[in-house]
């Protein structure tokens, strides 16, 4: 697969911290690993990645509810064009496995999403192996997790955010240290302000977000009204007032559940279409896993240039806080 937005010089995404114009990108999928006890379905996954370069630093990327690896192209093409291997498991609560809500394994979808992404960080080589010339030019030790909603649940794990028990105790730590930053898109808050149908059927969606260490951009919009809460869009701040730093929150204005339409283009879900929305997301946390994977070299420029140029707008489309 090409990007539509292929460049005249792809050179330059042999570090991709100095890539800033996009490169051509080759696309595999399906990409199948064995299920593990208990999950029923091999998992499968897409990879994009750039057609050249080397010492490349991967993104595994996980979908919201309903989704599928196919998904989410607005976010998945843009960074594999700007330098990074990207990789989209499919989880078991996708639509296009069509599993029902009565089905035994419905209870632990959360934890299969979880055991979905280190499954992928545990094949690595086999991902890569899948996609012709890819093998051997990932590099391991710049490896970040993003999500999206459900997805963003997910990979929060990753980063330290523990899930607490009907007591309030934290649950198991399922960090993990091969991963070193997250984007994390429509984070739910915090399990307080559920509403009751959401107390009883999603006891997963009581996080602690203390221990959530990583380094993590969250981005959240202010219009963005769940039926899950009591509360209103400032709920899904709370991933950023609640954890320690280093992080962002980008908060963009007018934007909905999809954040301006990063699921995908012209998709149903979308309710608050806004090309310009998302490719503020696009640059921003292009250059916030740049500046994370990458400490001290040219993303560090490319992330302060990126947030100077949202402050400084005539009209903004959001507001970034840092801590």
């Amino acid at each position: 697969m090409s990007d539509p937005n292929t460049p005249t010089d792809p050179t330059n995404t042999t570090d991709p911290s100095n890539a800033t114009a996009p490169t051509t990108v080759v696309s595999a999928k399906p990409v199948v690993l064995a299920a593990p006890g208990g999950r029923g379905v091999d998992l499968q996954v897409r990879v994009s990645a750039p057609a050249t370069g080397t010492d490349l630093p991967v993104v595994v990327f996980s979908h919201g509810f309903g989704w599928s690896m196919n998904g989410y192209a607005p976010l998945a093409d843009h960074w594999a064009a700007q330098g990074f291997v990207v990789v989209q498991p499919t989880h078991l609560d996708s639509r296009t496995l069509g599993i029902p809500a009565e089905d035994p394994r419905t209870p632990r979808i959360w934890r299969f999403r979880v055991e979905d992404i280190t499954q992928v960080l545990d094949a690595l080589d086999v991902v890569a192996a899948a996609v012709p010339g890819l093998a051997g030019r990932l590099d391991r030790g710049r490896i970040a997790v993003a999500g999206h909603s459900w997805g963003a649940q997910t990979v929060s794990t990753l980063l330290g955010a523990r899930v607490l028990d009907a007591d309030g105790v934290p649950g198991e730590d399922l960090s993990d240290p091969r991963v070193t930053a997250g984007v994390l898109l429509a984070l739910t808050g915090l399990g307080d302000d559920l509403t009751p149908f959401a107390v009883e059927h999603l006891p997963f969606m009581r996080p602690s977000f203390d221990t959530m260490t990583a380094p993590a951009l969250i981005v959240a919009g202010d219009r963005d009204q769940s039926h899950l809460s009591t509360r209103g869009p400032d709920w899904f701040t709370d991933p950023y007032t609640y954890s320690p730093g280093p992080k962002h929150l980008l908060t963009l204005f007018g934007a909905e559940h999809s954040l301006g339409g990063i699921p995908g283009y012209e998709v149903a879900e979308t309710t608050d279409e806004s090309p310009a929305r998302v490719a503020l997301v696009q640059k921003l946390s292009t250059a916030f896993l740049r500046d994370a994977l990458s400490p001290g070299g040219a993303g560090a420029a490319e992330w302060k240039t990126a947030a100077a140029a949202l402050e400084g707008a005539a009209e903004p489309l959001g507001t970034l806080r840092s801590k």
